[in-house]
């Protein structure tokens, strides 16, 4: 496929668009920043600019290209570009920008005969990640059917982002893929970050104790772009286990009691169901901490055991 990504230069796409072009995809990365991947066409574009997106979208990729019969065009659009969190910019310019650039790149997508659209939204759509003070889940595991009424821009901007996806999808027909994606992690992270998490659970509190790894993340963007007739859909996607060592019933009691259990969960399954995207889609999570860090069974017997669980 010939696709156009959005976004490809952030901590997502540098992996995701590389990921695409090995599997055989001619990508294009519309961004402010260039990737600079042999594998990966650069083209610098203001999303947030109606004529630079839809001039992007009409135009070429590549010199390649000029010796072609007839200017191609594109096969499919992942939308990944965004001001990523908040406490980057101004509130208002983070809603703005987001808001911008998706309204921006669907319309000329549509106008321009697209047929298959992927989008990335956010775990925060569901106003627990960024909320102010502490926020619980209305219950467990949070599905997609789990209400989205986030109180910051970011998530409000990914909001935004979902109901505009599904106009233009009322409006065309064609497939429009929304991913609520959880916290990325790339594979250095591991060592980095989760040593910290395993210690303290707590610190997973916002990100309801899950995360995605984004060679993860890039396989659940390619069986959305090979998923075919599904109309609009959203998809939460995670990896399947807990980002901490505790099991999920020792997390329960101590972060969710009270809170609405709606089914059986699995000893370290995660509270961020991926139902959906399994059955839908094909997803199938391939790498998790637990193939980089030791298990806390496994500390030597003369270690503390200062693990929680």
């Amino acid at each position: 496929m010939r696709i156009f990504f959005t976004g490809g230069s952030g901590k997502a796409g540098r992996h995701v668009a590389p990921y695409l072009a090995q599997q055989g995809h001619q990508v294009t990365n519309a961004d402010l920043v260039p990737l600079r991947h042999p594998a990966v066409a650069d083209l610098r574009v203001d999303l947030t600019d109606a004529g630079e997106t839809y001039s992007a979208l009409a135009g070429l990729a590549t010199f390649d290209e000029l010796d072609l019969p007839q200017q191609p065009s594109y096969d499919a659009v992942v939308h990944f570009a965004a001001v990523p969190r908040i406490l980057l910019r101004p509130d208002a310019a983070t809603y703005a920008a987001n808001v911008l650039s998706t309204y921006h790149v669907l319309e000329a997508a549509t106008r321009l005969g697209v047929r298959k659209i992927v989008f990335a939204s956010s775990e925060t759509t569901y106003g627990i990640c960024f909320a102010q003070g502490e926020r619980r889940p209305l219950y467990v595991p949070v599905d997609e059917s789990h209400p989205t009424v986030p109180e910051d821009a970011y998530g409000m901007s990914k909001v935004a982002g979902e109901v505009t996806a599904r106009s233009f999808q009322a409006r065309t027909g064609l497939d429009v893929y929304g991913l609520r994606i959880n916290n990325v992690i790339e594979p250095h992270e591991y060592t980095e970050l989760f040593p910290a998490f395993l210690a303290d659970p707590a610190l997973r509190r916002r990100n309801v104790f899950a995360y995605i790894d984004v060679r993860d993340l890039g396989q659940m963007v390619q069986r959305c772009l090979s998923t075919d007739g599904l109309g609009y859909q959203v998809f939460n996607v995670a990896n399947p286990d807990l980002s901490v060592a505790a099991t999920t019933e020792e997390i329960r009691r101590r972060f969710y009691d009270g809170v609405e259990v709606r089914r059986e969960l699995g000893t370290d399954e995660t509270f961020y169901a991926i139902d959906r995207a399994r059955e839908l889609v094909g997803f199938a999570p391939e790498h998790s901490w637990r193939d980089v860090l030791p298990q806390p069974d496994d500390q030597p017997d003369d270690q503390p055991d200062d693990q929680p669980g």
